[in-house]
């Protein structure tokens, strides 16, 4: 019988549903999912309106180029609008997080005509070769090299550290919350850093808004919490509101030194996505994402706070919005388990931390029933410490 290749250790449950924030496994059992296929279904597992959208497409064309003008494309344009990162008029879409950074990196090669790029400690930027190279963890790096480089990996909120960049440099690549990393939220001073010390040397700035992007920390942008403006910013996740889609957003400048053939996809721009992404822009709209974002974190960051940081093995609570981590002083695999136990879905980020990707459609008692359940795994976690 035909197999599954199993490069994602198994959670060992069957998911057989799933709506909004909640997930059902074969049992009928309910889960609160703030796992979310790694911060996807942020507007909601089948949100209606995505759903909506993709079924009437589907009635009408669902392969095609963007070789091709479709109605639906125009209809995404109008509606990611006043959405698009700040003087970035353009977009092109693909089809996941590590391809939108793959395009982001040749674009800043082309322009500069350098070749080093700038990336940061505990970064993740994807696992294909060039979004690889510029991505820290050695397990997924290491066993594939040589990549694309030179990459030199800088301390991440290290302004010090930001004197390595010259005039040999072609980007600098930086998550505003690193995801993978730990939720580790960049600093101010860091972030407006970059941007001065990227002009000054003529490299471009690159924003990954892979996990942060389309509403999650707050802002519908989390470079905007820092009062700057990238070069180049790559999205995914969100922005399709379930449906596998990304988009790279460029200014004027760039996009009017780019050539046919400087890129080019298959599937990317597809009729499905233009109709996903359009149904997402206007959730994101008419729901105020953002502003259900800002205030539903900062209430969860609150409880949580208030409730587990008395725990010796609590080391932090922190995040943007509705991207959280709960660091740990020890591996938080055993807490993760736990709150499963209890119905919560979260998966781990970085060594030490539990990560919660939640939907913005998380209520107050939704947010009772994970603090519940992460007070449960952090007490076990506990008195496993201090009975070993």
């Amino acid at each position: 019988m035909m197999k599954y290749l199993e490069l994602y250790k198994g959670r060992g449950i069957t998911i057989s549903n799933a709506k909004d924030q909640y997930a059902w496994d074969k049992d009928g059992n309910k889960y609160l999912d703030l796992h979310a296929g790694y911060g996807v279904a942020f507007l909601g597992h089948r949100n209606q309106k995505v759903v909506d959208y993709l079924k009437k497409q589907l009635d009408e064309v669902m392969a095609l180029t963007t070789a091709f003008d479709t109605p639906i494309r125009e209809e995404m344009l109008k509606e990611l609008d006043p959405l698009k990162p700040d003087d970035m008029p353009f977009v092109f879409l693909l089809n996941s997080g590590t391809e939108a950074v793959e395009f982001s990196l040749k674009i800043a090669k082309k322009l500069t005509k350098r070749k080093k790029l700038i990336a940061f400690k505990n970064s993740f930027h994807g696992r294909t070769a060039g979004s690889l190279s510029v991505t820290w963890n050695k397990k997924y790096r290491e066993p594939f090299e040589p990549l694309v480089g030179p990459v030199e990996f800088l301390d991440y909120n290290s302004l010090d550290s930001l004197k390595a960049v010259n005039e040999e440099v072609a980007a600098v690549i930086v998550e505003p919350v690193q995801g993978e990393g730990g939720v580790i939220p960049a600093d101010h001073e860091f972030m407006k850093a970059i941007r001065e010390i990227t002009r000054e040397k003529g490299a471009l700035m690159i924003v990954d808004e892979v996990q942060t992007g389309f509403g999650r920390t707050g802002k519908v942008w989390a470079y905007q919490h820092y009062g700057i403006v990238p070069d180049v910013v790559a999205s995914a996740k969100a922005i399709g509101g379930g449906f596998p889609v990304s988009a790279v957003f460029l200014p004027n400048w760039i996009a009017e030194k780019l050539e046919e053939g400087d890129h080019g996809t298959t599937y990317g721009g597809n009729p499905l996505a233009a109709a996903a992404v359009t149904a997402a822009a206007k959730v994101l709209k008419e729901d105020s994402v953002p502003e259900q974002a800002a205030t539903k974190g900062d209430m969860f960051i609150k409880m949580l706070s208030e409730e587990l940081e008395q725990y010796k093995i609590v080391r932090e609570i922190r995040g943007k919005g509705l991207m959280i981590g709960i660091d740990l002083r020890v591996n938080p695999g055993l807490a993760i388990k736990v709150i499963q136990d209890e119905k919560v879905l979260s998966l781990k980020a970085g060594l030490t931390t539990i990560r919660f990707l939640s939907p913005y459609l998380i209520t107050k008692e939704d947010m009772e029933w994970a603090l519940d359940a992460t007070r449960k795994g952090i007490i076990a976690t506990e008195s496993k410490a201090n009975s070993s």
